[in-house]
């Protein structure tokens, strides 16, 4: 910022890009880190241990749980405030009211930046300080998947047991009696054998019709129909 006008400033802050406000996120390092890293502040990240320097909070000492970099504020374990509705929520701090107490170094980029301009023994602790804090956030990620699987194990237990409370005790079927063993059928009588049918006497048989006596046969000589003589007209000679 050249400006020396605070309207101009405030404005710049505000309306800065995301890259420019995440360095601005920044806090002091204790006495101890300051002589080990030979930096005054650096950017603050979830992990690190920090101790609230102003406010009503002032010396309460936790871990970073969020970093807002667009409201440029902290949110910091144990710092919570009751809303008018009687919810609990975080208390977002500056960040130029925290001093860092110790460093989350499990970020390989963040060690290489702080590694930068140490001797080689510095460096060694750093690195050996690393695999401690990374090992440690294994065994916390573990236990806390551990603890969630039981939590879901016990609700589910509880939630059968409603269930089985809430539904109606079924009455104990009662015994039926054991049927009787009914008697086996009497065996029929086999059905008598029914006579086979009379032969019927073979139809006898009809004498073949007698041969009729053949008709007298007209004799081949039949008397000759005589015709009658045509009338003879009369004539006028006849007449007279």
């Amino acid at each position: 910022m050249t400006t020396i006008k605070a309207r101009k400033q405030r404005y710049m802050l505000y309306n800065a890009p995301i890259h420019q406000k995440r360095k601005w996120v920044a806090s002091h390092l204790a006495e101890n880190l300051l002589l080990k890293y030979d930096r005054r502040s650096i950017p603050v990240i979830k992990g690190d241990t920090v101790k609230v320097m102003r406010g009503s909070y002032k010396g309460h000492e936790d871990k970073v749980a969020k970093v807002n970099v667009r409201d440029m504020t902290v949110n910091v374990e144990g710092v919570i405030v009751s809303t008018a509705k009687g919810t609990k929520v975080a208390k977002p701090l500056p960040a130029n009211t925290l001093l860092i107490t110790k460093l989350n170094l499990t970020d390989k980029w963040r060690r290489a930046k702080l590694e930068s301009k140490l001797s080689d023994a510095a460096k060694k602790e750093v690195e050996k300080e690393a695999e401690e804090q990374i090992k440690a956030q294994e065994e916390e990620r573990k236990a806390a998947e551990k603890a969630k699987e039981e939590e879901e194990r016990a609700a589910k237990a509880a939630e059968e047991a409603e269930k089985a409370a809430e539904a109606p005790e079924a009455p104990a079927p009662e015994e039926t009696p054991a049927p009787e063993a009914t008697p086996a059928p009497a065996e029929k009588p086999a059905p008598e054998a029914t006579p086979a049918p009379a032969e019927k006497p073979a139809p006898e048989a009809t004498p073949a019709p007698a041969e009729k006596p053949a008709e007298k046969q007209e004799t081949a000589e039949k008397a000759p129909v005589k015709k009658p003589a045509p009338k003879k007209p009369k004539t006028e000679e006849g007449e007279q």
